[in-house]
């Protein structure tokens, strides 16, 4: 079978669905089956790569977005949708390649579209809309792209719920992890041990030493990283002698920049190195999550994979990833985020990272590559022809 996946959000500072569908790729490799990434670039392009076969189309910058270019030359991607002949399409926009949708059902091709993003929640974030103004506009957008894929597959809860209140039913596929590349340190001075293996039960909490948090994400305004550097000057106005590692670039970096002045804030720009972000994610005593309309947190959960508990926005879909005992989730407002840090601190160290592991070690990605078969081997939904 030969899956074509198609996306915008796919540069070389990209985060989340670049990991994801590098991830699907291999997964469907290793099970014998042929994947392609098509995706705008600079100019057009055609590589093999260990996980599959990358097909760059051109596509111009969208302006204030850091770098992300778009596939605007629908026709184009059709064309060359043609000439791969897929057995399955998976699309990862539902805006400028919602149109694909349409090719797939006239090619006869089963079509699914991952809903990543939750519409409403971009309206809110980047055109200041009202929350009703933003639900009726993403309403019909919605209803539209069900019209035209056969499935939508909803990674959380969270993602669905825009979906569940027009009656279109999703299918849940959570994401995962790559649990070798992203483990907690040994503890000090010891070799090599079990990621959930717990150090010695006298271990203290991070209240009385210096406390490291971290922020993985792109730097944009969904996703709300001012709340992070809100929140460290609440905890250090509170006396805590703590420190924000921000990884990451993006449109607000320079306003994130001026609202950090005089705190204790390491920009350290977009990481490359998968190795050093997975050891910095380590390194760290919590995590950050405070995106308010996040529709799963792929960070969050590299977090905790490397045995970091996570405080959250409880109003996004991070909340699902996050138990009890594995971080804390809260408004997205510094004073509760803080409230929330200083909590998980206050727990013993190998407590909450052996939480944070476990936690990760159920979000592996060979399930969600076997999730994302099963769905392409499932006949098409009642009420789709072809």
């Amino acid at each position: 079978m030969r899956v074509v996946h198609v996306t915008n959000a796919y540069a070389p500072r990209s985060g989340g669905i670049r990991t994801t569908a590098h991830a699907l790729g291999r997964g469907y490799r290793a099970r014998g089956h042929d994947f392609v990434l098509v995706v705008p670039g600079r100019r057009a392009a055609d590589e093999e790569h260990e996980w599959g076969r990358l097909v760059e189309l051109p596509g111009p910058v969208v302006p204030g977005t850091g770098g992300y270019r778009v596939l605007l030359d629908v026709l184009r991607v059709q064309a060359t949708l043609d000439g791969l002949a897929p057995d399955r399409l998976e699309v990862s926009d539902r805006l400028s390649l919602r149109r694909l949708g349409g090719w797939a059902r006239r090619a006869g091709v089963p079509s699914l579209v991952i809903a990543h993003e939750r519409v409403d929640g971009v309206l809110r974030a980047h055109l200041r809309l009202g929350e009703r103004a933003a639900r009726a506009v993403a309403d019909r957008h919605n209803a539209g792209t069900a019209r035209v894929f056969d499935r939508i597959v909803a990674t959380t809860r969270y993602a669905a719920t825009e979906f569940d209140r027009i009656g279109v039913p999703t299918t849940h596929v959570p994401l995962g992890v790559d649990l070798e590349a992203f483990h907690p340190l040994p503890p000090a001075g010891s070799g090599p041990s079990s990621p959930s293996e717990p150090s010695t039960p006298s271990e203290p909490s991070c209240l009385s030493g210096p406390a490291t948090l971290v922020l993985c994400s792109r730097l944009s305004r969904e996703k709300r990283p001012d709340l992070a550097v809100d929140a460290l000057r609440v905890l250090v106005g509170r006396g805590l002698e703590a420190r924000l590692v921000v990884l990451g670039d993006g449109p607000v970096l320079p306003s994130l920049r001026r609202r950090a002045q005089g705190l204790p804030v390491d920009f350290l720009g977009h990481v490359r190195q998968r190795e050093r972000v997975a050891r910095l994610l380590a390194e760290a005593d919590v995590a950050l999550a405070p995106g308010p309309v996040e529709t799963f947190g792929l960070a969050a959960l590299e977090a905790l994979a490397s045995g970091t508990p996570v405080v959250a926005s409880s109003t996004s879909a991070v909340a699902e990833l996050v138990t009890d005992d594995a971080g804390r989730c809260a408004p997205p407002e510094p004073q509760a985020l803080a409230d929330a840090v200083l909590d998980v601190l206050s727990w013993p160290v190998h407590v909450r990272r052996a939480a944070a592991r476990r936690r990760a070690e159920r979000f592996p990605w060979a399930t969600t590559t076997q999730a994302m078969l099963a769905v392409h081997a499932a006949p098409a939904p009642s009420g789709v022809t072809r």
